[in-house]
């Protein structure tokens, strides 16, 4: 009997914003608990909501990526329901008319080559707050500083087939919304939680079967495993003749099973009704066309066209096009003369080394702010033009590559941009006078004759070795190139012999 998978994700993301949906309290994770709220987001009596424009804007530069057909007009609404981290005993949401609806995302499936996935919609609303169930002894601790934070909810259509086709949905996704600085998605800090629904059926069979919603998804891998699992314990039990039951799963990442949590709610028991402290969402004039034009080439395109036009490798052309900042900075610098492909390396490999994980999302923290906006602020940590002048230095002999990495190093620590002088500073513009060379390499065979002699018998592999020990000898101030000729011309004459 062959069974056929039916996904359809709902993906909770959290907007890159500093404050909060409908207040001014702060939405930055990991500060002490109950430290950022207030009267609004604690639902106090008298207190009003008032829409954060930035987390409407950037709802509509998704909607606009994923090809949503955005309205102009919108309703927020109330869905009820009781727990202990929802103050206000509901959460403002859209339901009826949500901001935007029909689009849909691209991606490459191992099983199925390239498919489109249908975006069923797109709308606003706000988190919950966060419950901690080991924090006191025998009691559920409640911390509010997530309560109020915006998010958007993208819900797929069930057009997913295979939990690998699910994760792989997500990473497109997750790769959108990061390049639209849209969200920073860091499913360890919740800022992309999925919910994910799934049912089986007979292969051939029109009709579709009964779905469970699987919840606690908080990895790409955790979500294929749960949907794997899932499948087949529904197949199983069809397979039995067993109905299966309309309800909400939990995973257990540390087994890897899935098991019931409650009964699968729908929309009529959350008695969703027109949010009253809140008048229809319209959007103003121009705000819907200056966030299309936001959106731009889509990270996949780019993909693409960094492969096809500078030459650069599949895993180089995604590691520069993640982010869309450091695609802009890396055309920029290839703009200025610098060489693509060499520009790629020095960008990859040295640039990124001095912006770690923290300082990148700290960066895309202030891509709102004026001063980063403004150009004071990169994610590689040389101004315009460095990585081409040091790949010029390089080519003129005038540095080597280790040199080149020390001046780029201290070029970022001390924020300065003058490539030669700093070289000539730190002692490290290579000496390319030959009887110098020479004096180094036959230093370097008498300290090192086993070496030599090894090479000499056919150890030519050697020749590397011996290289890296001039080089050590002269403190980087010898050209390679230089030392490898000169070297071998020793080696196989009478230089150094013993």
């Amino acid at each position: 009997m062959t069974w056929e998978t039916i996904i359809g994700l709902e993906v909770h993301v959290q907007l890159l914003t500093r404050s909060k949906m409908f207040c001014g309290c702060s939405a930055t994770f990991g500060d002490p608990p109950n430290t950022h709220v207030c009267p609004v987001c604690l639902g106090l009596p008298g207190a009003l909501p008032v829409p954060n424009e930035l987390a409407v804007r950037l709802a509509v530069r998704a909607a606009c990526a994923l090809g949503c057909t955005v309205h102009r007009r919108s309703l927020f609404a109330r869905k009820n329901y009781f727990y202990p981290d929802l103050p206000k005993g509901y959460q403002i949401s859209q339901f009826e008319e949500p901001l935007a609806t029909a689009g849909a995302l691209e991606f490459v499936s191992e099983q199925r080559g390239p498919v489109t996935i249908g975006i069923r919609r797109l709308h606003l609303e706000e988190d919950a707050g966060k419950s901690f169930h080991d924090r006191v002894p025998g009691m559920t601790a409640v911390d509010f500083n997530r309560s109020g934070v915006p998010l958007v909810e993208i819900v797929s259509a069930p057009d997913l087939r295979s939990p690998a086709e699910a994760r792989a949905f997500l990473v497109a996704l997750k790769a959108v919304l990061r390049y639209l600085e849209v969200s920073d998605c860091n499913m360890e800090q919740g800022s992309l939680r999925v919910d994910a629904n799934l049912s089986v059926r007979r292969a051939g069979d029109p009709e579709l079967g009964t779905r469970t919603e699987v919840k606690n998804l908080n990895s790409f891998s955790g979500v294929e495993r749960a949907l794997a699992f899932e499948r087949d314990r529904q197949i199983a039990a069809v397979g039995r003749g067993e109905a299966i039951e309309q309800r909400t799963m939990l995973f257990d990442a540390s087994s890897g099973a899935v098991r019931p949590m409650r009964s699968k709610e729908e929309s009529h028991d959350y008695r969703y009704f027109p949010e009253p402290d809140l008048p229809p969402l319209v959007l103003v004039s121009g705000l819907l066309e200056e966030e299309r034009c936001k959106v731009g080439e889509l990270p996949s395109a780019k993909h693409q066209r960094f492969m096809r036009e500078y030459g650069v490798s599949a895993q180089d052309a995604g590691v520069l096009t993640a982010h869309r900042r450091l695609a802009d900075e890396y055309e920029e610098e290839v703009r200025l003369g610098a060489d693509p492909r060499e520009t790629a390396n020095w960008f990859i490999n040295v640039g990124l080394s001095h912006t770690d994980a923290a300082a990148l999302e700290k960066v895309m923290l202030q891509v709102h702010d004026e001063e980063f906006t403004t150009g004071k602020q990169r994610i590689v940590p040389w101004p315009p033009g460095v990585v081409r002048d040091a790949i010029e230095a390089l080519r003129r002999g005038e540095l080597s590559h280790q040199a080149a990495k020390k001046v780029l190093a201290e070029l970022a620590a001390r924020k300065r941009s003058d490539v030669v002088r700093m070289a000539q500073e730190l002692g490290l513009i290579q000496l390319r006078d030959e009887a110098q060379t020479e004096v180094w390499v036959r230093e370097t065979l008498a300290a090192h004759a086993g070496e030599a002699a090894r090479y000499r018998r056919g150890e030519t592999k050697l020749l590397g070795f011996l290289v890296g020990q001039v080089m050590k000898r002269s403190q980087g101030k010898a050209d390679p190139k230089a030392v490898s000729a000169a070297l071998t011309s020793a080696l196989e004459g009478s230089v150094g012999r013993q």
